[in-house]
């Protein structure tokens, strides 16, 4: 592991300038569980001036907060100067922060299992909140009182979750009674991005669906979807269950939409824009409740597709990877998609000139017919390429001396 050996010269160098340091956090707790994690973070007594002072490639991203990203060989690694948090205003950031020890800097973070320290150079565990206890019983619990952990950060609610689905450890009692406490406080303070953010961690990891349940279960699910105020514990079960049959990878928004069955594609729209998506993800929602749309035509009606909305259906980049999706719900799963993939094959030389934008007829090939650019030219292309497509013609000049006997033709 190359990452290792680099953070633990980062350790080393802080040591011999008279430091103490340490690796904190995540990677300790994925050592001890015999886990594999690259993702290594620092915990010093050197202030951030100090640790500029040392090391020649620095990014100031938290200097307010002692944190620095300190690079070497190409490899980013947070350091962080171990501290006490004044109070807290907005759910999230401290007003104020002040050096401390490690003890003191361990005692201020979310949860046991993730509040120890590992000194790579002596190969000891410091632990001052027993997280390697909770490790062994196989527990999530907040460091000291779950109350105040929450209400400095509320984001660390739904972290519960995540750590809890993720090793199949059950939330300790104290800790759901305080998630179960400030459940309705998470928004407005938490900004949305955050929440989404944390929605995409949990669903990297199995048991997306568990998660789900139990963020509804602890009141976090409706607090964030006010749709979903009311719903039965057994319907999300019941909604949630695809899930894991979904294709591995599948975007996080897939599994979360199962949540909302009924969702038009205009509030799927609404939907992505409330948690803050990219425009990929947000293309994807979208691409992906017309897919759900088209496909719960009944038979009588989607038998009468024509070719070309077909061919234009298989061209999107999603089109695959929808219909798995799709198909996870159905009994004839594997029939669905062999019927698409048949489809798919005899329409592939349109397919390929829909996602090349390569059409049989081109604007160019109208303008020399005498069309002149306008909307006339737009009418004329796209029955062009229905005409190619539903009737099967490779041949230009066919389409054009078909195009002259249309209404649509007046040059």
């Amino acid at each position: 592991m190359p990452t290792l050996s680099i953070a633990t010269s980062i350790v080393k160098k802080l040591q011999d300038a008279g430091f103490i340091a340490y690796f904190a956090g995540g990677f300790v707790r994925d050592f001890l569980m015999q886990r594999p994690s690259d993702d290594i973070d620092i915990a010093t007594s050197a202030s951030v001036e100090e640790v500029q002072a040392l090391f020649p490639k620095t990014v100031p991203v938290g200097v307010a907060f002692g944190i620095i990203i300190v690079v070497q060989e190409g490899h980013q690694f947070e350091v962080a100067t171990f501290r006490k948090d004044h109070g807290y205003v907005d759910g999230r950031r401290p007003t104020g922060i002040e050096r401390a020890t490690p003890e003191e800097d361990a005692t201020r973070r979310d949860f046991t299992i993730n509040g120890m320290f590992y000194d790579p150079l002596k190969k000891v565990i410091l632990d001052y909140v027993e997280g390697q206890k909770d490790i062994e019983k196989k527990i999530i619990r907040a460091i000291g009182n779950p109350h105040e952990r929450f209400l400095e950060d509320r984001l660390r609610m739904m972290r519960a979750i995540r750590y809890s689905t993720r090793f199949d450890f059950p939330i300790e009692p104290d800790t759901i009674k305080a998630i179960l406490a400030h459940a309705n406080s998470l928004l407005p303070a938490v900004a949305m991005e955050r929440v989404w953010q944390e929605f995409k961690k949990m669903a990297k990891f199995a048991h997306f669906d568990t998660g789900l349940v139990i963020l509804h279960q602890l009141k976090l699910l409706p607090t964030i979807f006010k749709d979903l105020e009311g719903v039965s514990l057994e319907e999300i079960e019941k909604r949630v269950k695809p899930i894991p049959s979904f294709p591995k990878g599948v975007p996080p928004i897939a599994e979360l939409l199962e949540l909302f069955p009924n969702y038009s594609g205009e509030q799927v729209e609404k939907f992505c824009d409330y948690l803050k998506f990219s425009k990929e993800e947000r293309l994807f929602g979208i691409f992906l409740q017309h897919a759900k749309t088209l496909l719960a035509m009944p038979s009588v009606w989607l038998n009468k597709l024509e070719n070309i909305e077909w061919a234009k259906f298989y061209a999107h980049p999603h089109s695959d990877l929808c219909l798995q999706i799709i198909a996870v719900r159905l009994e004839n799963k594997e029939t669905f998609l062999e019927e698409h993939l048949k489809r798919k094959h005899l329409l592939q030389k349109a397919i390929l000139r829909i996602e090349q934008k390569k059409p049989l007829v081109s604007a160019a090939d109208l303008a020399k017919e005498g069309i002149k650019a306008g909307k006339e030219m737009g009418l004329l292309l796209k029955e062009a390429e229905r005409m190619a497509v539903n009737e099967a013609i490779e041949e230009k000049d066919q389409i054009i001396e078909t195009l002259k006997k249309s209404p649509l033709w007046t040059p």
